[in-house]
């Protein structure tokens, strides 16, 4: 198996106004979503560790994790895209703003009473399902959460425990989305899910101004400490709703002197390095097995919304063996000096393992010289997970699963 990463520029980069609105995630917006997440008891904003020890090892100013582990008690940051949306949904039920229904209003018997019972659909593996389904239980609604073949166990259950109905298929992820589909609409649920379709595009996009809740929080954490803005942010995708929330959150701000923004896929599933490759502006899909230690990312058809995005404003795209990850979770969990550690599982340490490949490893320099990563660069990277799967952390981070190959 190739053990290589693989990288491009991104050939497709509008300027100006050419490229596509990222209105829909702008701060006013996100403010609205982060107002939301605000609401709920357990919302606090996750850290942003400042890992300065391990900045001054790779030769740059800054290295800031925004550490997800801590999200509502679910370990992982995808609870905001899923509570967010299933918000929007019943606010538009109940035909009032979002705005004027908090958590405290959603839960209220009043609320339920003109609800009555919905079951909210999904497919995942693992950090998704589990948020739609906190959040369902939170709001006393239903959920039925389908994950694709290979899924963990140890997930299934963490799932299950929110009170959902679900099982692991025997189709890989996309095709287990259609399934979900055409479930939902035989029975009458609600999907909610992160890629978007011809004709299901409202709920993928309030998802995705969810995910903006951390990157606001992540941008108002730097200027606490003194940086305006990162100069480099790398950010790993699945369907790339992430990825295009991130990306068009910076832009809508800071337009023209965004940070240069890196996508990051494991190489079994990276639909959106095959599109950067063809660099013809249509997205390419994956399939198969698409089998990584980096379930989280493992889709193999990108969402048409984060697609635009990314293809229109992002610097590079990168693909990446299974190693990189691990490495990442290594480093993560055995700090420098004084520097704080991050518990961070395999989709949510890609984008540091990589980072450090880049600045350390002579093989990559074109790619360090395409970034413009120097003594100066600021970077931020979000750790999407913790050890949301304990039993592969341990096999990752003690037992020496995938290791840096060697000549």
């Amino acid at each position: 198996m190739d053990a290589t990463i693989h990288w491009i520029s991104n050939s497709m980069q509008k300027t100006g106004d050419a490229g596509t609105s990222t209105s829909f995630l702008s701060r006013k917006e996100i403010h609205k979503a982060k107002q939301f997440h605000m609401s709920f008891p357990e919302y606090s904003a996750t850290p942003l560790q400042n890992l300065t020890g391990l900045a001054k090892t790779l030769g740059i100013s800054g290295v800031y994790v925004k550490d997800e582990s801590y999200r509502f008690g679910l370990n992982a940051f995808k609870v905001l895209g899923g509570s967010y949306a299933i918000a929007r949904h019943l606010a538009k039920r109940l035909g009032r703003d979002i705005g004027e229904l908090p958590y405290h209003v959603l839960i209220s018997p009043e609320v339920k009473s003109q609800l009555g019972e919905i079951t909210f659909a999904t497919t995942t593996d693992g950090n998704h399902g589990r948020g739609v389904a906190w959040t369902a239980k939170q709001l006393r609604q239903k959920s039925v959460v389908y994950m694709p073949k290979g899924s963990s166990l140890y997930r299934l259950e963490k799932i299950r425990e929110e009170g959902a109905h679900a099982c692991i298929t025997d189709s890989n992820y996309d095709d287990t989305v259609r399934m979900t589909a055409e479930q939902a609409e035989k029975h009458g649920w609600v999907i909610v899910q992160d890629t978007a379709w011809e004709g299901y595009e409202e709920i993928p996009t309030w998802i995705m101004q969810g995910y903006g809740t951390m990157a606001a929080e992540a941008l108002e954490q730097l200027q606490l400490i003194g940086v305006e803005k990162p100069t480099h942010i790398f950010v790993q995708a699945g369907v790339g709703s992430l990825a295009g929330a991130v990306q068009g959150f910076f832009q809508d701000i800071f337009q023209g002197d965004r940070p240069k923004l890196v996508i990051v896929e494991p190489d079994q599933a990276d639909c959106f390095y095959r599109s950067g490759l063809a660099g013809d502006g249509n997205p390419r899909a994956v399939g198969g097995d698409m089998a990584t230690i980096m379930a989280g990312l493992a889709c193999g058809e990108p969402n048409r919304i984060g697609w635009e995005i990314l293809r229109d404003y992002c610097d590079m795209f990168v693909s990446c063996p299974d190693w990189v990850a691990a490495k990442g979770m290594r480093i993560l969990g055995n700090p420098l000096g004084t520097d704080p550690r991050v518990v961070s599982g395999e989709s949510g340490a890609v984008t540091l393992g990589l980072l450090e490949t880049f600045l350390l490893d002579k093989q990559y320099e074109a790619a360090r010289e395409a970034l413009g990563l120097t003594a100066d660069s600021r970077v931020l990277l979000f750790s999407t997970e913790g050890n949301t799967d304990p039993n592969k952390y341990l096999s990752i981070a003690w037992d020496g699963e995938c290791p840096v190959p060697r000549d």
